[in-house]
This record gives C-alpha cells, sequence and structure tokens, in this order.
C-alpha cells in the first residue's frame, strides 16, 4: 500500500497514514442557516468526519459565514462554473473546496481561487463524475463515459493547479456504473499520491445503493486504495454515515462502538431470531467500545459458531445461554435473555472507569 500526500481540512487530516475520513453532504442551503447547522451537527454526531455542502449562488456563499459559527465539523464548498462563489467560500471560512478549476473559465480565474486557497491553507477536491465529462474527453474515448476518460478527465483538471504551483489536491472519480469506478481509481492510484476521494455517485435508494457503494468502496479500501469516503443515497444522510462506518468495520479498517454477528434462521431456531436481532442492533447502539455481540439462533452450536464474539445470546426452546468468547455465562428464560446480554455488556463497559 503507497502512502499518499497528506491534506488538512479543517481539524481532519486526508490521506498518508490518516484514518478513512467519512463525508457526507447536507441537504439544507447555507440560507437555512438553522436548518442546516441542526443537521451538520446530527451528521457530525453520527459520526460524519466531513460535510460538504451546496453553494450555487452567491447569498449560499455569504450565509457559510453564519453557518461556520454554528458548527464545528469541517465543511467542504460544492461549487460549479463561478469562480466568485469560490472566493466567497473561502472568505467565510469554509476549510475546503470541490471544484474542477477547468470549468471556472479564464485562466486568471483558476489564479485568483489557488492564491487565495494558498493562503488559507484550504484545499481542492477535483471532482469527475462519468456523467458529467467534458465533450472533448468522451470524443476521445469513444464517445460515452469510460474509466479511461474519467482518469484523462481528473489528471487535466490536476495539470492546471500544478502549474500554479497548488499540491493540496484530492481527487475523485465516480460513477454510478461499479466496476468503471473501481478500475478508475485503481488506474489513477497508479498515477498520483494525491489522496483519492471514494463513491459510487447516484447509488440510488437505501437498499441498492448501500449494495452498490459497499461493493465498490469495499473493493477499493481492501486493496489499499482510497482516503476518505461517502455513501451516495437517495435517503436521509444519516443512512449514509452509518453505511459508510459499516463498510469500514467490515473491511477491518475502524470500527465504530459495536458490532451485530447474527446468524440466519433455520430449522433449528425456536425462538423469533429476527426480532431478537433487530432488538439487540438497537439497543447496543448506546455502548461506545469496539465490540463484537452475536445474536444465534441456536442454543446447542451458538456460542461455538461465535466464538469470536465478545459477547452473545443462543436462543433454545423457553431458555437460553448468555455466554462471552464462546464460554456459557448463564442460562436464562427466553424473555429475559435479552436484558441479561445488556447487562453483562454494561458490567463490561463500566471496567476500567
Amino acid at each position: 500500500m503507497s502512502i499518499t500526500r497528506q491534506v488538512r481540512v479543517g481539524s481532519v487530516l486526508i490521506g498518508g497514514n490518516a484514518p478513512i475520513a467519512i463525508q457526507t453532504m447536507s441537504t439544507f442551503s447555507p440560507v437555512d442557516t438553522d436548518y442546516a447547522a441542526s443537521q451538520i451537527n446530527a451528521l457530525h454526531k453520527a459520526g460524519a468526519d466531513i460535510v460538504r455542502v451546496a453553494v450555487p449562488d452567491k447569498k449560499a456563499a455569504e450565509a457559510l459565514r453564519d453557518l461556520r459559527k454554528l458548527v464545528t465539523v469541517p465543511m467542504v464548498a460544492d461549487i460549479h462554473f463561478d469562480y466568485r462563489l469560490a472566493l466567497t467560500a473561502m472568505e467565510s471560512g469554509i476549510d475546503a473546496l470541490r471544484i474542477n478549476p477547468g470549468n471556472i473559465g479564464k485562466r486568471e480565474n483558476v489564479v485568483k481561487v489557488v492564491t487565495m486557497a494558498k493562503e488559507k491553507h484550504i484545499p481542492i477536491r477535483i471532482g469527475i463524475n462519468a456523467g458529467s465529462l467534458p465533450e472533448h474527453i468522451l470524443n476521445e474515448y469513444g464517445g460515452h463515459p469510460t474509466a479511461e476518460g474519467m482518469v484523462a478527465g481528473a489528471l487535466e483538471h490536476v495539470k492546471i493547479l500544478e502549474e500554479e504551483g497548488f499540491y493540496d489536491i484530492v481527487i475523485s472519480v465516480k460513477s454510478t456504473d461499479v466496476p468503471m469506478m473501481v478500475k478508475a481509481n485503481r488506474m489513477l492510484h497508479e498515477k498520483v499520491k494525491y489522496p483519492l476521494h471514494l463513491g459510487v455517485t447516484e447509488a440510488g435508494t437505501l437498499y441498492r445503493g448501500t449494495i452498490k457503494s459497499s461493493v465498490g468502496i469495499g473493493a477499493l479500501l481492501l486493496d489499499g486504495i482510497g482516503d476518505t469516503i461517502r455513501v451516495s443515497l437517495t435517503d436521509d444522510p444519516i443512512k449514509e454515515v452509518k453505511a459508510a462506518k459499516e463498510i469500514l468495520s467490515s473491511v477491518g479498517l475502524q470500527q465504530y462502538g459495536p458490532v451485530l454477528i447474527s446468524c440466519p434462521t433455520c430449522g433449528r431456531t425456536q425462538v423469533k431470531l429476527i426480532d431478537m436481532a433487530e432488538e439487540v442492533e438497537r439497543r447496543i447502539e448506546k455502548f461506545k467500545k469496539p465490540i463484537k455481540v452475536a445474536v444465534m439462533g441456536c442454543a446447542v452450536n451458538g456460542p461455538g459458531e461465535a466464538r469470536e464474539a465478545d459477547f452473545g445470546i443462543a436462543g433454545g426452546k423457553g431458555t437460553g445461554l448468555v455466554f462471552r468468547k464462546g464460554k456459557v455465562l448463564r442460562s436464562v428464560p427466553e424473555a429475559e435473555l435479552i436484558d441479561a446480554l445488556m447487562e453483562e455488556i454494561e458490567k463490561y463497559e463500566k471496567e476500567g472507569e
């Protein structure tokens, strides 16, 4: 795994040996300052390290100044075409820009943005989407979006910034097509040392979008590629943050509190396993330590099959087992099983306090 160049977005480091940063996007305009602040603070509490906000006009860019006073999480201004919005956003205290230097007009406009970004130590994310590649790139690569074209488009924008002596760059090459997105990022990883922002764009609704994002982002993270991620869902951005945390946990990079392990139902199951697993998953959210909690349907095999779990329960007929690291702690009536599990975890949480 090669180490990428490190940039700072407010208080968050991206690249180098820094942890993978989770990003999401506010659904409110900065003009709706109180609503935006409330949502952004909730996203930060849920686990977002960085939050992006759309800045479509001058009012939104100016409103960032008041929004900045109400939130502590680093913010990225998402800007297209008008370089003046980038200047105003930086003056208003934004921590990073998402802007493509080739789309903001004359070279002198790029120079103005870069000059201020240098002075204020504000990094720039170059974002390439397969669905919005410029015509000359599409023509060069067969008339339709390709991984090769996405990489070429990204490198064009990188070159503009490098020619102005600017290197605090993050790059994203996104597509709704998972194989294309994965291929483009693997190619880009071989060509640059800048940190990469991973995501499957326009991934869809909660179920389908989470699966597509998990496959694409997860494949790259397992290759050692990627420094910050955003799961794009047509849903509440809180769910984007939760999905991102699960991806990082599943690939073994970062764990955020407890993780649930549960078996599928089968003919041996004599408890309402699905209901039990859902209740346990909900109730362990309050715990902070990175433990594995198992909910198993069979009291005979459960503790052994979930030996790697820190705590767990296994259902039986009328009674069940509470176990820790594969060793049975006690047998309790089925109705008390989940409460008994919570008691054991609570005792563990208090250890060392």
